[in-house]
């Protein structure tokens, strides 16, 4: 099967690609030292550095991001660093080192910021937790001199003992009462705050138990029993409050931010547009994605039913075993015809140092699809699945999706990326953002399509369910965020707008709102992509750069905002007072003259 249905459009693209590019062969075993030394970072480098070992020695210190120890000595170190920035002659600084310094006064805000709604959140779950006061001062005082007395020690945990009973006893009469229950999600956050602080709790009991025989005689007995109590509230808290238990491990609890937090995020992310804005700005891309999936469908023989053909699509999948010899077969379809378009630099290295690993059943609950980078992580199942979760599985990653996301996790996708991060301006390596990171790999998805890569109607079915998908990942993300979806909502909109395996779904699902991924993560694929779409049909299409000096330009660059991608290529005047203010979508969709900055605009290919 692999052979048939990947022959046809290989072997055009392949033949296309035996043309080879003028460009140099690199000789990776001799590497060009003088344009490495050439390619010196900026005077704030340094400056970089010093912030991220300072920051880390204080983090590390203070282990308890609550505690109001910690709290006022961050804000004070943070202070500290704002007004060293300030007396910095910006001016005289070069223009990467200007770019630099933005950054990190950036990052600086985005802490404080953060900060203030880590404090907000903290707040709306404190009712619920066990006094933390008694359980903190022992985490604190771990390495105190001289030590707080054993015996005092084994009084203060019998406190924590009677706090936690006692929260747990509010928990039950909560929960029993239907205008007072707390809703699932902010279950979920005194979860992980409480799970958290044990943790730390039990490395300060560790830390003295056994060593001091004194401290042991006291302290074992409390522990065990504050251990008990605290296990007990923390059963009633995850089972009862998230609603995870053994019958059901996998339910979908999120933690939405709510409004002020998305705009505070797109702030600190250089992206100038409101939520709303970017939902309107997702239904035009899927509207568009509609169209081309029917004409798609139409050259399939099934009319303007896009959903029957992407049925069709998903049953072309190779046999069990067979997955990594197809990502092979497509990654090295996708480097020969970058280097026939000379449309990037790919150096000898990346292209033979990737790698592959198969994912556990476990991961893919979160990540139902590939991962990538230096290493792919295939999706595919596994011997311990059912018969239906194996059917999902081999659906969801059927040739023709993953001819259109092989190349978005290697080359010149994620790996690329990653290659080119460890090797230039490695010092910006802390400003990363994923409207850079999937933005980028989003960007080649639009520009490879452009450029007629998916030659079939099936790879094109394939490419627009990914393209429709992350459109939808900009609606469901912010809606859930807002207040106006829940999980379950999610998952059904994924199913029935996309046309996702269900299980795919809910792990997509699971994967935007559990709080592992930033909460605009699912948004950065398509405005992040959208972003460099702008600023390639400015450059590009402008003829300022060719397409290969524009994109090895930017992954020079480093991984920062794609607003500071545009201020370094368009050579833009550098001010301390910079504030985002690029309406990219606008230079992609110029809005009519009656258009308001909220309202879709026309509809049109992206």
């Amino acid at each position: 099967m692999l052979a048939s249905v990947l022959c046809a459009s290989s072997l055009a693209l392949l033949v296309g690609s035996s043309i080879a590019s003028s460009a140099r062969v690199e000789d990776v075993n001799r590497p060009d030292l003088q344009a490495i030394v050439a390619e010196a970072p900026s005077e704030m480098a340094a400056v970089i550095d010093r912030y991220l070992a300072d920051h880390g020695a204080i983090e590390r210190k203070s282990p308890v991001e609550v505690s109001p120890a910690s709290v006022a000595r961050m804000r004070l170190f943070r202070e500290g660093w704002l007004a060293a920035l300030d007396a910095i002659d910006f001016d005289h600084l070069s223009s990467p080192a200007k770019i630099d310094w933005l950054l990190l006064r950036n990052r600086i805000r985005r802490a404080e910021r953060q900060a203030e709604l880590d404090g907000i959140a903290y707040a709306a779950i404190e009712s619920l937790l066990p006094e933390p006061a008694g359980m903190i001062e022992l985490i604190e005082a771990r390495e105190r001199t001289p030590p707080i007395a054993a015996h005092e020690v084994a009084e203060r945990l019998q406190r924590v003992t009677a706090s936690a009973r006692a929260a747990e006893e509010r928990l039950r009469k909560s929960l029993g009462d239907a205008t007072a229950r707390p809703t699932p999600s902010r279950c979920r956050k005194a979860l992980l705050h409480l799970q958290s602080l044990r943790r730390e709790l039990a490395s300060a009991y560790r830390f003295r138990d056994g060593y001091d025989p004194d401290f042991t005689w006291w302290a074992q007995a409390p522990w065990t029993e504050a251990s008990a109590a605290l296990d007990s509230f923390e059963r009633v808290l995850r089972e009862e409050g998230v609603g995870q238990t053994a019958a059901t491990p996998d339910v979908i609890v999120g933690t939405p931010i709510g409004r002020d937090g998305l705009i505070a995020d797109l702030a600190f992310e250089w992206i100038a547009y409101t939520p709303e804005e970017l939902l309107a700005i997702a239904e035009r891309e899927f509207t568009w994605c509609e169209g081309e999936f029917r004409k798609a469908a139409a050259e399939m023989g099934c009319g303007d039913d896009w959903k029957k053909a992407l049925e069709a699509v998903k049953t072309r999948y190779v046999e069990p075993g067979k997955q990594p010899e197809m990502i092979r077969v497509l990654a090295e379809q996708a480097v020969a015809f970058l280097r026939a378009h000379d449309l990037v630099t790919v150096p000898t290295l990346a292209e033979e140092t990737w790698r592959m690993e198969m994912m556990s059943p476990a991961r893919q609950l979160v990540t139902p699809f590939f991962t990538g980078g230096e290493v792919i992580s295939i999706a595919f199942p596994t011997e311990g699945m059912t018969h239906e979760q194996k059917l999902m599985t081999l659906r969801g990653n059927n040739i023709h999706f993953a001819h259109a996301t092989v190349f978005h996790e290697l080359i010149p996708g994620h790996h690329l990326q990653q290659y080119a991060q460890s090797r230039y301006r490695t010092y910006r390596g802390p400003f990363s953002t994923p409207f850079w990171t999937e933005g980028w790999a989003l960007h080649w998805e639009m520009l490879l399509w452009d450029r007629g890569f998916q030659i079939s109607p099936e790879d094109r079915i394939g490419a627009l369910f990914w393209r429709a998908h992350r459109a939808a990942r900009i609606v469901f993300s912010l809606k859930y965020h807002l207040g106006q979806m829940s999980a379950q909502e999610c998952v059904d909109y994924l199913v029935e707008r996309v046309g996702h395996e269900r299980a795919n779904a809910e792990g997509e699902v699971r994967r935007a709102v559990s709080g592992d991924y930033a909460p605009l993560y699912q948004v950065a694929y398509m405005i992040g992509g959208l972003q460099f779409r702008a600023l390639h049909r400015e450059l590009v299409g402008g003829g300022r750069m060719s397409d290969r000096a524009f994109h090895d330009a930017i992954l020079k660059e480093g991984n920062i905002p794609v607003e500071f991608v545009r201020m370094i290529l368009r050579g833009e005047p550098l001010t301390r007072d910079r504030t985002p203010s690029w309406r990219f979508d606008e230079e992609l969709h110029p809005p009519s003259p009656t258009a308001t900055t909220t309202e879709p605009t026309k509809a049109g290919a992206p």
